[in-house]
């Protein structure tokens, strides 16, 4: 058996012919560059996440640059993240002249460690970035009463959890900021690049409109400097033929990510969710020893792995400047170390599922010694 990791081929096969009619009607009227479809996807997203705007944007990269550009984050200011991540969380912050300041993990959930985001204030900081990794909100209600005590915004990046909830509403009610990617295998994907910001700041939102379009409040007229960060209309038509059937895709990973977790629970580490949160499982994520060894078995058995991420970033060449070392965040560490995801995407079927279930059993070393990781 060969299983897909994201199985977009499928998802296409499914939706062919709204997706097709969808991209022909752009081509049709050949306006490419904000066309209607594009003021069309953000007025459905809006009314998906009952946001009161949505600004459909280039990248999720490009997203997280509008949001720091919107509050106006200058050279010198200090935005508190996560080093356990993608590079873009740090690297946007780092491009406007910004410092990034890391804080450790949180062994379970692989978010922010809000407990030791206070420790982390300075008279120059300006915001805190949690990122909701694989999928799944960090703690809010602990993020938004620090941000509160010290007059700081809050920006999530949620380029991975679009559509998740933290106490029943999704996350742009639980910061001043939401973004998000719809990079092709994200769990909304478009067919190239694409993010967006969302937001219930009337400012924020008429700013990152703007900066989009090189800060133009009117052609050829230039309020800010901004960036050329449009969505191309082609894209917004592929998000709308995929956004109808979005909330069952989210059920049906979260029925994949419950047999995971049901099966093996008892043998290594699974992902742990919040009761009060909910995660659109953009990767289910395992903690492993002797990782290498079992990704190989894995790979012979015909089932695809990956690692996000195998290096912190405060690890990373290009954070050098920062002067952090090795056991800085030995959490981050840690789990950079173990951590493995499995196939996830909404259209693995029984027979997929148990297989990669049993061969894990066959395969895992500890899982033959009793022993849990």
């Amino acid at each position: 058996m060969k299983i897909d990791f994201a199985n977009l081929s499928h998802q296409y096969q499914l939706y062919k012919k709204e997706i097709d009619d969808s991209i022909q009607s752009v081509l049709n009227k050949s306006n490419y560059i904000m066309g209607e479809e594009v003021g069309l996807l953000e007025e459905q997203l809006q009314d998906f996440t009952g946001a009161k705007y949505s600004v459909t944007c280039s990248n999720g990269t490009d997203a997280l640059l509008l949001a720091m550009m919107a509050m106006d984050i200058q050279p010198g200011d200090e935005i508190i993240t996560t080093p356990f991540t993608f590079i873009a969380t740090a690297e946007t912050i780092s491009f406007l002249r910004a410092k990034p300041v890391f804080v450790d993990i949180d062994a379970s959930s692989f978010n922010i460690d809000s407990r030791k985001i206070e420790a982390a204030i300075t008279e120059k900081t300006k915001a805190i970035m949690p990122v909701s990794l694989y999928g799944q909100p960090a703690d809010m209600d602990e993020i938004n009463a620090i941000a509160k005590k010290f007059k700081l915004k809050v920006i999530i990046d949620g380029a991975q959890a679009f559509g998740a909830t933290y106490k029943g509403k999704q996350e742009v009610h639980h910061c001043d900021i939401y973004t998000t990617s719809f990079f092709p295998a994200k769990p909304l994907g478009c067919y190239g690049d694409g993010g967006a910001v969302f937001t219930n700041n009337d400012e924020y939102a008429e700013k990152m409109r703007m900066m989009r379009v090189h800060g133009q409040n009117k052609r050829y007229h230039h309020k800010y400097i901004g960036m050329g960060g449009r969505l191309d209309t082609i894209q917004a038509a592929v998000l709308l033929a995929k956004l109808p059937h979005y909330g069952k895709e989210i059920g049906s990973r979260q029925r994949v990510a419950e047999q995971y977790t049901a099966s093996l629970n008892h043998f290594v580490q699974v992902p742990g969710v919040d009761t009060e949160r909910s995660s659109v499982w953009a990767q289910y994520t395992l903690r492993v020893q002797d990782r290498d060894k079992l990704q190989a078995r894995l790979k012979q058995a015909g089932i695809p792995t990956a690692v996000h991420y195998p290096m912190p970033l405060h690890l990373q060449e290009c954070f050098t400047y920062l002067g952090l070392s090795p056991g800085s965040f030995p959490v981050a560490e840690q789990a950079a170390r173990e951590v493995m995801s499995l196939p996830m995407n909404p259209y693995l079927t029984e027979k997929e599922i148990n297989y990669v279930i049993e061969s894990i059993v066959e395969n895992y070393q500890p899982l033959n010694t009793g022993e849990k990781v």
